[in-house]
C-alpha cells in the first residue's frame, strides 16, 4: 500500500471512530433510562474519540478526521491542497460507514425511530434548543475556527511533544458542551453527512450549513494562525 493510500485508510478509520463513538453515544446512551449520559457524556465521547483516534492514526495521516480540519491545515500551510479531495472522500466514507452500522445496531431495539434525529445536526425546529439558522451559522464558524487554532497551536514544533491529542480532544469536548443545544454540534461536515443520509428529509435539506460553516471556520482559523500567530512565534 502506497503512502497516500495508507493515509486515506487512516482517515477513514479515524472518522469512522469519531462518528461511531460520538454519534453512537448520542443515539444509544444519551437518554438511556435512568442512566443516560446526557449532553455532558456525549461531549466527552466526541472528545475521547478524537483523542484516542489522534494517537492511533495521527502518526499515519495527521489525524484530521474532518474536512474542515483538512481545509484549515491546508490554509495554514501544514497540509497539501493536492491531497484535500482524497482526504475528504475518505472522511465522508468513514462517517457514512459508521452511521450505517450505528443504524443497524440502533434499529435492533423495539420502537426505534429516525424521528429522534439520529444525532443529525439542525437549526430552527430541528435545533435541540430551538436556535435559528443565524445562530447555528455563527457558532459553527466561530467554534471551528477556534478548533483549528487549538490544533495548529498544540502541534507547533515548540509545543510540548506528545500532548497535542489531549488538547485537541479536550477542545472538542468543550465545543460540544457549548453548542449541542444550538445545533447538536457539527464543526465537522463528514460527521454531519453520515447521520443525515439516513434521516433524509430535513437533515439533508439543512446539511449545506454544516458543510459551509465549518469549512469557512476552518479556513478562518488557518488564516489567523498563518498571518498572525505564526509571525508572532517567529519573532518570539
Amino acid at each position: 500500500m502506497n503512502s497516500l493510500n495508507r493515509k486515506l485508510a487512516a482517515e477513514f478509520l479515524g472518522t469512522f471512530w469519531l462518528t461511531f463513538g460520538g454519534c453512537g453515544s448520542a443515539v444509544l446512551a444519551a437518554a438511556f433510562p435512568q442512566l443516560g449520559i446526557g449532553f455532558v457524556g456525549v461531549s466527552l465521547a466526541f472528545g475521547l474519540t478524537v483523542l484516542t483516534g489522534a494517537y492511533a492514526f495521527g502518526p499515519i495521516s495527521g489525524g484530521h478526521f474532518n474536512p474542515a480540519v483538512s481545509a484549515g491545515l491546508a490554509t495554514a500551510g501544514r497540509f497539501s491542497w493536492s491531497e484535500f479531495i482524497p482526504y475528504v472522500i475518505a472522511q465522508v466514507l468513514g462517517a457514512v460507514a459508521a452511521a450505517g452500522l450505528l443504524y443497524v445496531i440502533a434499529s435492533g431495539k423495539a420502537g426505534f425511530s429516525l424521528a429522534g434525529g439520529f444525532a443529525s445536526n439542525g437549526f430552527g425546529e430541528h435545533s435541540p434548543g430551538g436556535y435559528s439558522l443565524v445562530s447555528a451559522l455563527l457558532i459553527e464558524v466561530i467554534l471551528t475556527a477556534v478548533f483549528l487554532l487549538i490544533i495548529l497551536g498544540s502541534t507547533e514544533p515548540r509545543a510540548a511533544a506528545g500532548f497535542a491529542p489531549i488538547a485537541i480532544g479536550l477542545c472538542l469536548t468543550l465545543i460540544h458542551l457549548i453548542s449541542i443545544p444550538v445545533d447538536n454540534t457539527s464543526v465537522n461536515p463528514a460527521r454531519s453527512t453520515g447521520p443525515a443520509l439516513f434521516v433524509g428529509g430535513w437533515a439533508l435539506q439543512q446539511l449545506w450549513l454544516f458543510w459551509v460553516a465549518p469549512i469557512v471556520g476552518g479556513v478562518l482559523g488557518g488564516l489567523i494562525h498563518r498571518t498572525l500567530l505564526t509571525d508572532l512565534q517567529r519573532k518570539g
